[in-house]
C-alpha cells in the first residue's frame, strides 16, 4: 500500500466533527452514540441514537435496520477506542460505517451542540481546536 492508497483509505472508514456537524440536523447518515448510559445522559449530539458498543450483538438490527444507510459512530473523544470497537461489530454485520474522530468531546471543543436533561446546551469553542472569528485591525 502506498501513500495515497493509505489516506483514501482512511478517509473512506473516518469523518470528523466538521464534517458530522456540516451535515446538518438531517445528515444522510445515522449518527450512532456508543458510550454507556451515564455518559449519553450527561450529554450527546442532539441527532445522535443511543446505541452502546456492548449492546451492538443485541439491538443494531432493531436500532439500525436498514443496512444500506451509512452509519457514522461516536465515542468520548481521541483517548477512547470505544468507537473504533463499535465501527468493527457493525461492519462485521454489514453495516457501512465511518468512525467520528474526535468523538463528544471534540464536537463541544468545536463549540457545537449538546443534548442534556436541561435541553441544548452549547458552550465556547476552545480556541485551540476551534478557528476563532476574526478580530479587526486596532481593536483590544
Amino acid at each position: 500500500m502506498n501513500a495515497e492508497e493509505f489516506f483514501a483509505a482512511k478517509l473512506a472508514f473516518q469523518t470528523d466533527v466538521s464534517d458530522v456537524r456540516a451535515a446538518g440536523d438531517d445528515p444522510p447518515f445515522t449518527l450512532v452514540d456508543t458510550r454507556d448510559l451515564a455518559s449519553w445522559r450527561q450529554g450527546h449530539i442532539p441527532y445522535a441514537i443511543h446505541l452502546p458498543r456492548k449492546t451492538i450483538p443485541l439491538h443494531a438490527s432493531r436500532k439500525l435496520p436498514d443496512k444500506t444507510k451509512p452509519v457514522v459512530v461516536y465515542c468520548w473523544g481521541p483517548g477512547c477506542d470505544g468507537a473504533t470497537k463499535a465501527a468493527h461489530e457493525l461492519a462485521r454485520r454489514g453495516y457501512q460505517v465511518r468512525e467520528m474522530i474526535g468523538g463528544i468531546e471534540y464536537w463541544i471543543r468545536e463549540g457545537f451542540p449538546v443534548s442534556t436533561a436541561d435541553g441544548l446546551v452549547t458552550r465556547p469553542a476552545d480556541p485551540l481546536t476551534a478557528p476563532l472569528a476574526a478580530t479587526p485591525a486596532g481593536s483590544v
